[in-house]
């Protein structure tokens, strides 16, 4: 799926970095386990994630630099994969993985005041915050969507996302949604569906790992003159 773009031996080695990105992101990106081996005093049935960072949080160093570093390596690993990316719909995929880093990162340089399921006085609704918040979440359903798309023209080669992406986003979207009811006044069981979307997010890290690796596999050594480069039509998106 990522072959294109770049010599072969400069394509695997950003298809290696890459798949090395994204598979520390998707581990990265559920720190919020830890959450229950610490005394946050966060109710994770009726808590947002991004409570454990909020401003007046203790452990806000320790959540917030978790999801700083995610935000950087999934951004890094957008650019990587950008490169050696073929074809509108992969190139705009990849683009929609940098929003979501940008915008993740900007989700903690932003963060809700206070924690809304444990202070009555405390606003579900922070503008920046949830600004930052709907913009992450465009981004990454953007990047499902158009990854899914440009895997349909080349299905031998993106087989995993070709397969999977689709099924992840199908169940992915539906959970986020049912995230919103402290945003419309309803608080109240939106962190289980919150946190099962954050695993689909880190099971989609996980998918673009696995293609960026079996990319570095499948391209060629440059070394023999260049006898065994890959063919056109396996670059991603590639008519």
């Amino acid at each position: 799926m990522f072959t294109g773009g770049r010599s072969s031996r400069q394509a695997r080695g950003a298809a290696r970095a890459g798949a090395l990105l994204f598979a520390v992101a998707a581990v990265l990106y559920n720190g919020w386990l830890l959450e229950f081996l610490l005394p946050t005093h966060l109710d994770p049935r009726h808590s947002y994630v991004s409570e454990l960072y909020a401003a007046d949080q203790p452990f806000r160093p320790l959540f917030g630099g978790i999801e700083s570093g995610c935000a950087l390596l999934v951004a890094v690993g957008a650019l990587l994969a950008c490169g050696i990316a073929r074809g509108a719909w992969a190139r705009c995929g990849c683009a929609a993985l940098a929003g979501l880093g940008l915008s993740s990162l900007a989700d903690v340089l932003v963060p809700m005041r206070c924690a809304p399921s444990v202070e009555r006085a405390c606003e579900a609704v922070h503008p920046w915050h949830t600004v930052t918040s709907a913009l992450a979440h465009f981004f990454l359903f953007a990047s499902m969507a158009l990854l899914s798309r440009a895997a349909v023209t080349d299905v031998a080669r993106s087989a995993l996302i070709g397969r999977w992406g689709p099924r992840v986003l199908a169940v992915a979207l539906p959970s986020a949604i049912c995230t919103v009811g402290p945003l419309l006044g309803r608080p109240g069981w939106h962190g289980i569906p919150q946190r099962l979307h954050l695993v689909l997010v880190g099971v989609w890290f996980a998918l673009l790992a696995a293609e960026l690796a079996r990319a570095a596999v499948r391209q060629p050594d440059a070394a023999d003159g260049g006898r065994g480069r890959a063919p056109e039509a396996t670059r991603i998106g590639a008519p």
